[in-house]
């Protein structure tokens, strides 16, 4: 009986992994080239005498309401002059991440063939991590001096929660984070299962979108130690999530509790502080995933569609208490 078991489990491995390797193929023959402007270079090295020429340019980087002399004065500025030497330092050549920003893009066209491939533009904004990454059409504009890596002198009046994905490897989960914003339809209800399972096929689509080497924790912007600490406490979340009758439950407040980024969950108990935030995320994660390990016909468009509720009730989630 055991040896059978084991069999059944070695078939199902070898055929994921066949059909994963098929995924890959077809993902590399898909043709994908990709424009970098650097947008910030053009910028900062022009002489003040040049920037009627970089305007002309990049229209569309100067509001028509803005004055000449505000960008006059970011152009000399010396702290901003000093973020870009720093943004240099480490992203003067672009082209190991364009490579890998298309790798991306190619596996996005496998899955969405009509998605337009955008041009990259890269520049240094005003640190507003809400934004670190935009998805619009035709333009992918990325935010370098948010990826100086976590514990870089610009960062120290952050958060740590939030300073921990101002890394280098966070970009490419960033970029997957503003493509699926565009084609996820927003939650249908304002209950707490809804917005998990709004997350939680977002966080799937990153299970397929970036390359095996990306871990759980990048996919999430979790540390180790924190996804370690979600796996091990999986079956008391969702135990509590259950008890306390919180699924269908419209109240606003388990958003900022378990949902919206934060230091850590708010389940008003002891363990509140070893938690991550988001966790409601996470667990969405583990619901959307198991539906589509027991539901395998289901395309990624059908499962972009589904409701919440049909998700999670043929998902057959059923964390196990650990002994």
């Amino acid at each position: 009986m055991k040896n059978t078991f084991f069999i059944i489990l070695f078939s199902i491995l070898l055929f994921s992994c066949d059909k994963k390797s098929k995924v890959e193929k077809a993902v590399e023959e898909i043709p994908v080239e990709m424009k970098v402007i650097r947008f910030e270079q053009a910028f900062f090295d022009a002489k003040p005498s040049d920037l009627q020429s970089v305007k002309a340019q990049y229209p569309e980087f100067f509001p028509a309401e803005t004055p000449d002399q505000v960008w006059l004065e970011k152009m000399q500025n010396p702290q901003w002059r000093e973020l870009y030497g720093e943004v240099e330092k480490k992203y003067k050549n672009f082209n190991a991440k364009q490579t890998e920003i298309e790798e991306l893009f190619k596996h996005i066209k496998y899955y969405f063939p009509t998605i337009k491939t955008p041009n990259i533009y890269t520049v240094i904004g005003e640190m507003d991590y809400n934004n670190k990454v935009i998805y619009a059409n035709d333009k992918l504009l990325i935010a370098l001096e948010l990826y100086l890596g976590g514990k870089h002198r610009y960062y120290a009046e952050f958060p740590e929660y939030i300073a921990q994905n101002f890394e280098e490897r966070q970009m490419l989960p960033d970029i997957a984070n503003s493509f699926s914003t565009g084609i996820l339809p927003a939650p249908t209800d304002k209950t707490l299962l809804s917005q998990m399972m709004y997350f939680g096929k977002e966080l799937y689509l990153k299970d397929l979108l970036l390359s095996d080497d990306y871990t759980d924790a990048e996919k999430i912007g979790y540390t180790p130690e924190q996804i370690s600490w979600s796996k091990e406490n999986e079956y008391f979340i969702w135990m509590n999530f259950v008890e306390n009758k919180y699924l269908y439950s419209s109240n606003s407040k388990l958003a900022t509790q378990f949902i919206n980024l934060a230091p850590f969950s708010k389940f008003y108990l002891e363990i509140d502080n070893e938690s991550p935030g988001r966790i409601g995320q996470w667990i969405g994660w583990q619901i959307v995933r198991s539906f589509m390990e027991n539901n395998p016909k289901v395309t990624v468009q059908q499962l972009i569609k589904m409701d919440a509720n049909s998700i999670f009730e043929q998902s057959k989630y059923k964390p196990k208490k650990n002994e």
